[in-house]
């Protein structure tokens, strides 16, 4: 079983950061690709951002390309998103995402967190 827990969502005004954490436990979680996901109030989820198992590679969706970075930590069973020059449409629920697949992580990963909220200001 994996688990996955967020933190550090919050209220901030536009051109502002956030960093977010989810972390880890389970299986052997430092062999599983690593995403974020959003769903804003009325919308679909979407997703955001993935890293690999190892890190090397990342992947982003369009809008959030040059103002979002994805990373894991040292020991791999954290991974971060930092978010930088917020605006007010990346207003929603942030949910941390794993799966075994570099390709399902970035469609429909097995494991999800339960979400922390990102409300940006304008």
């Amino acid at each position: 079983q994996v688990q996955l827990v967020e933190s550090g969502g919050g209220l901030v005004q536009a051109g502002g950061s956030l960093r977010l954490s989810c972390a880890t436990s389970g299986r052997t979680i430092g062999a599983y690709a690593m995403g974020w996901f959003r769903q804003a109030p009325g919308k679909e989820q979407e997703f955001v951002a993935a890293i690999s198992e190892s890190g090397d590679r990342s992947y982003y969706k369009d809008s959030v390309k040059g103002r979002f970075i994805i990373s894991r930590g040292d020991a791999k069973n954290t991974v971060y998103l930092q978010m930088n020059s917020l605006k007010p449409e990346d207003t929603a629920v942030y949910y941390c995402a794993a799966d075994p697949s570099p390709t399902e992580i970035t469609t429909t990963p097995i494991y999800w967190g339960r979400g922390t909220q990102v409300t940006v200001s304008s």
